[in-house]
């Protein structure tokens, strides 16, 4: 039985996409629910919020990549399918109890040509099991690193785009997160995100009706909707709140248009059930927890969080929670009740 995969994806960048990984990745470890998470994106941005430059080195292999064979980053596990070889297994790091992490690697960039190659390949009529290997990649690799590590979800951050990369990502994924920001860009990136979306679902449909005696096990390819998470963070300042607003309000029209939903439609955002969280802005917080490499909701006195931060600190540890609950509720993964006083009497 393959462990669930959640895609947290927008073609539309700067929309707090890796922050709400990170974060939901660090609140999964503190529930107790044991979680991977693989950086699909090029860029790295999640794998250098999770690890400093000098444990960045180090994975990376900046000195001995050549010498060291250990398949420490996502692109180091695929490599070998670029010349006559398989998969690696994938040696991923424990950052806490029961959060791990598969490194992302600015040379993934180099695998994008072979993808769409081969999805093209799994129309063939002979010899697919190698078309199908090389589409399934991300899927066999996070699936192999999951279960050996006894995980219970599996979080993909991905880039923004609709290239090659992300199409085996989503491919690989079972539900989809869409984060959004309340402008017109966030908009427009929902009108190519659902439409996209049922491409690539039918596209690798058809692609798994065509092979017919496949020698792996392989995806379904789902890539359901849970739902978006709006983050305010990303409001500009320079913008009047009256435009803001607008933009807010034609999120739930959006999202169901572009074929995520089939609900009816909300009066507004916070009425939505298909919205996961309305995530506040936590500027000032932001630099402590970077410094310290934590999760903002992780901050303690220590770090500068005092006063009215450690108010924000705590209004952030039940935002991200609740939006965690909420998501694996959605996803089907249950977890005990939050605790409250009622359970003492």
């Amino acid at each position: 039985m393959s462990i669930p995969v959640v895609a947290f994806f927008n073609n539309k960048g700067g929309v707090g996409k890796t922050s709400l990984v990170y974060h939901t990745a660090s609140m999964l470890a503190e529930l107790g629910v044991r979680c991977l998470a693989v950086d699909l994106d090029p860029q790295a941005n999640l794998t250098s919020a999770f690890l400093s430059e000098e444990s960045l080195e180090q994975y990376w292999g900046l000195e001995f990549a050549e010498s060291d064979p250990r398949a420490t980053t996502i692109y180091r596990c695929v490599k070998p399918l670029l010349g006559v070889g398989d998969l690696l297994q994938a040696v991923v790091l424990q950052l806490q109890s029961d959060l791990l992490l598969l490194p992302g690697d600015l040379a993934l960039a180099g695998f994008e040509d072979a993808l769409a190659e081969q999805w093209l390949k799994c129309f063939g009529d002979k010899e697919l099991y190698r078309p199908f290997r090389i589409t399934t990649a991300f899927w066999q690799i996070a699936q192999s690193a999951a279960q050996r590590a006894g995980a219970r979800v599996i979080l993909f951050d991905v880039g923004p785009n609709l290239g090659a990369i992300n199409r085996a990502a989503l491919v690989a994924s079972d539900h989809v997160v869409v984060p959004l920001a309340g402008d017109l860009f966030s908009i427009q990136g929902l009108r190519n995100l659902g439409p996209t979306l049922n491409d690539w679902r039918s596209g690798w449909t058809k692609r798994l009706d065509n092979y017919k005696s496949p020698g792996m096990e392989l995806p379904k390819g789902e890539m359901l909707p849970a739902g978006y998470v709006v983050q305010q963070h990303q409001m500009r300042l320079d913008r009047p709140v009256k435009a803001y607003n607008r933009w807010m309000d034609r999120i739930p029209f959006e999202y169901r248009s572009a074929g995520l939903s089939s609900a009816a439609a909300a009066i507004s955002v916070k009425e939505d059930p298909e919205c996961l969280a309305l995530v506040k802005h936590y500027r000032s917080l932001i630099p402590m927890a970077q410094e310290a490499r934590l999760p903002i909701f992780l901050l303690r006195a220590a770090h500068g969080a005092m006063g009215s931060h450690a108010n924000a600190v705590q209004q952030a540890r039940v935002e991200f929670e609740a939006f965690t609950r909420k998501l694996l509720s959605k996803i089907g993964i249950a977890i005990a009740p939050p605790f409250t006083q009622l359970q003492l009497t």
